[in-house]
Protein backbone atom coordinates (compact mmCIF):
# COMPACT_ATOMS: atom_id res chain seq x y z
CA UNK A 1 0.00 0.00 0.00
CA UNK A 2 2.95 2.34 0.60
CA UNK A 3 4.85 1.65 -2.60
CA UNK A 4 3.35 3.11 -5.77
CA UNK A 5 3.30 1.02 -8.95
CA UNK A 6 5.92 2.42 -11.37
CA UNK A 7 4.73 3.96 -14.63
CA UNK A 8 5.08 1.40 -17.43
CA UNK A 9 5.47 2.46 -21.06
CA UNK A 10 3.25 -0.14 -22.77
CA UNK A 11 1.93 2.10 -25.57
CA UNK A 12 5.26 2.43 -27.43
CA UNK A 13 7.02 -0.11 -29.71
CA UNK A 14 8.80 -2.99 -27.94
CA UNK A 15 12.39 -2.36 -26.80
CA UNK A 16 14.58 -4.44 -24.48
CA UNK A 17 18.31 -4.03 -23.77
CA UNK A 18 20.05 -7.42 -23.81
CA UNK A 19 21.59 -8.20 -20.44
CA UNK A 20 22.63 -11.84 -20.96
CA UNK A 21 22.74 -14.39 -23.77
CA UNK A 22 22.35 -18.14 -23.16
CA UNK A 23 22.32 -21.22 -25.34
CA UNK A 24 19.93 -23.99 -24.29
CA UNK A 25 20.74 -27.33 -25.91
CA UNK A 26 17.86 -28.65 -27.96
CA UNK A 27 15.96 -25.34 -27.73
CA UNK A 28 18.04 -22.46 -29.07
CA UNK A 29 19.32 -19.06 -28.01
CA UNK A 30 17.77 -17.10 -25.13
CA UNK A 31 18.31 -13.39 -24.45
CA UNK A 32 17.39 -11.93 -21.07
CA UNK A 33 16.72 -8.41 -19.92
CA UNK A 34 14.21 -5.96 -18.57
CA UNK A 35 11.55 -4.85 -21.09
CA UNK A 36 11.97 -1.08 -21.33
CA UNK A 37 9.03 -0.23 -23.59
CA UNK A 38 6.06 -1.89 -25.21
CA UNK A 39 5.03 -5.51 -25.41
CA UNK A 40 6.34 -8.65 -27.11
CA UNK A 41 4.25 -11.74 -27.94
CA UNK A 42 5.00 -15.26 -29.10
CA UNK A 43 5.54 -15.32 -32.86
CA UNK A 44 6.66 -11.66 -33.13
CA UNK A 45 9.45 -10.90 -35.59
CA UNK A 46 12.22 -8.96 -33.83
CA UNK A 47 15.37 -7.07 -34.77
CA UNK A 48 18.61 -7.09 -32.79
CA UNK A 49 20.51 -3.81 -33.11
CA UNK A 50 24.04 -2.83 -32.15
CA UNK A 51 27.60 -3.89 -32.98
CA UNK A 52 26.55 -4.93 -36.52
CA UNK A 53 26.03 -3.03 -39.78
CA UNK A 54 22.56 -4.46 -40.38
CA UNK A 55 19.90 -5.60 -37.91
CA UNK A 56 19.80 -9.29 -37.04
CA UNK A 57 16.34 -10.79 -37.64
CA UNK A 58 14.85 -13.33 -35.23
CA UNK A 59 11.45 -14.70 -34.19
CA UNK A 60 10.21 -14.96 -30.59
CA UNK A 61 9.29 -18.62 -30.04
CA UNK A 62 9.26 -18.60 -26.24
CA UNK A 63 8.86 -16.22 -23.29
CA UNK A 64 9.68 -16.94 -19.66
CA UNK A 65 9.71 -14.94 -16.44
CA UNK A 66 11.18 -16.67 -13.37
CA UNK A 67 10.66 -20.17 -14.87
CA UNK A 68 7.04 -19.41 -15.76
CA UNK A 69 6.08 -19.61 -19.44
CA UNK A 70 4.18 -16.62 -20.82
CA UNK A 71 2.40 -15.64 -24.04
CA UNK A 72 3.39 -11.96 -23.81
CA UNK A 73 5.76 -9.71 -21.86
CA UNK A 74 5.11 -6.07 -20.90
CA UNK A 75 7.29 -3.08 -20.02
CA UNK A 76 8.94 -3.44 -16.63
CA UNK A 77 9.10 -7.25 -16.67
CA UNK A 78 12.40 -9.12 -16.49
CA UNK A 79 12.11 -11.87 -19.12
CA UNK A 80 13.93 -14.43 -21.20
CA UNK A 81 13.12 -14.54 -24.91
CA UNK A 82 13.78 -17.75 -26.85
CA UNK A 83 14.79 -16.87 -30.42
CA UNK A 84 14.50 -18.96 -33.56
CA UNK A 85 17.25 -18.70 -36.14
CA UNK A 86 19.92 -17.06 -33.99
CA UNK A 87 23.41 -18.27 -33.12
CA UNK A 88 24.56 -17.39 -29.60
CA UNK A 89 27.90 -16.16 -30.97
CA UNK A 90 26.21 -13.35 -32.96
CA UNK A 91 24.41 -11.72 -29.99
CA UNK A 92 26.12 -9.69 -27.26
CA UNK A 93 25.30 -7.91 -24.01
CA UNK A 94 24.65 -4.25 -24.79
CA UNK A 95 22.65 -4.86 -27.97
CA UNK A 96 18.92 -4.13 -27.97
CA UNK A 97 16.09 -6.31 -29.22
CA UNK A 98 13.09 -4.48 -30.65
CA UNK A 99 10.28 -4.47 -33.19
CA UNK A 100 11.46 -4.07 -36.79
CA UNK A 101 12.01 -0.59 -38.29
CA UNK A 102 11.02 1.44 -35.21
CA UNK A 103 14.43 2.26 -33.70
CA UNK A 104 17.70 3.42 -35.26
CA UNK A 105 21.25 3.46 -33.96
CA UNK A 106 23.51 6.45 -33.64
CA UNK A 107 27.23 6.62 -33.01
CA UNK A 108 27.40 10.40 -32.50
CA UNK A 109 25.63 12.86 -30.24
CA UNK A 110 25.93 16.34 -28.74
CA UNK A 111 25.85 16.74 -24.96
CA UNK A 112 25.99 19.57 -22.46
CA UNK A 113 28.20 18.32 -19.64
CA UNK A 114 29.24 19.53 -16.21
CA UNK A 115 32.78 18.50 -15.29
CA UNK A 116 32.78 17.84 -11.56
CA UNK A 117 35.67 19.12 -9.44
CA UNK A 118 37.76 16.85 -7.25
CA UNK A 119 35.78 17.99 -4.15
CA UNK A 120 32.55 16.94 -5.91
CA UNK A 121 33.97 13.48 -6.71
CA UNK A 122 35.14 14.37 -10.22
CA UNK A 123 38.37 15.29 -11.95
CA UNK A 124 41.45 17.06 -10.64
CA UNK A 125 43.00 17.55 -14.11
CA UNK A 126 41.64 19.27 -17.25
CA UNK A 127 41.18 17.32 -20.51
CA UNK A 128 41.47 18.23 -24.19
CA UNK A 129 39.79 17.15 -27.42
CA UNK A 130 40.16 13.40 -28.10
CA UNK A 131 39.66 12.53 -24.41
CA UNK A 132 38.37 8.92 -24.34
CA UNK A 133 36.07 8.14 -21.40
CA UNK A 134 33.94 5.02 -20.95
CA UNK A 135 30.19 5.46 -21.62
CA UNK A 136 27.37 3.37 -20.20
CA UNK A 137 24.17 3.07 -22.28
CA UNK A 138 21.53 0.70 -20.90
CA UNK A 139 23.51 -2.58 -20.63
CA UNK A 140 26.41 -1.55 -22.91
CA UNK A 141 29.68 -0.02 -21.85
CA UNK A 142 31.67 1.50 -24.70
CA UNK A 143 34.65 3.79 -25.15
CA UNK A 144 33.92 7.14 -26.75
CA UNK A 145 35.80 10.22 -27.91
CA UNK A 146 34.94 13.73 -26.73
CA UNK A 147 35.47 16.70 -29.08
CA UNK A 148 35.56 20.13 -27.43
CA UNK A 149 34.26 23.30 -29.15
CA UNK A 150 36.77 24.88 -31.55
CA UNK A 151 37.33 27.90 -29.28
CA UNK A 152 38.05 25.71 -26.21
CA UNK A 153 41.48 24.07 -25.82
CA UNK A 154 40.87 22.45 -22.43
CA UNK A 155 37.86 21.51 -20.31
CA UNK A 156 38.57 22.39 -16.69
CA UNK A 157 37.00 20.81 -13.60
CA UNK A 158 33.96 22.95 -12.74
CA UNK A 159 33.24 23.88 -16.39
CA UNK A 160 29.86 23.41 -18.07
CA UNK A 161 30.33 22.97 -21.83
CA UNK A 162 28.67 21.53 -24.93
CA UNK A 163 30.69 18.75 -26.56
CA UNK A 164 30.40 16.37 -29.48
CA UNK A 165 30.80 12.67 -28.69
CA UNK A 166 31.55 9.82 -31.09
Amino acid sequence: AYIKEPVRVNDEPFLMPIKEVHSISGRGTVVTGNVEKGMVKLGDELHILGFTNAPLVATCIGLEMFHKEMTQALAGENVGILLRGMDRKTIFRGQVICVPNKYTLSSKFIARIVILTKDEGGRSQPFATHYKPQFYFRTADLPGVIYLPKNKHYAMPGDTITVRVK
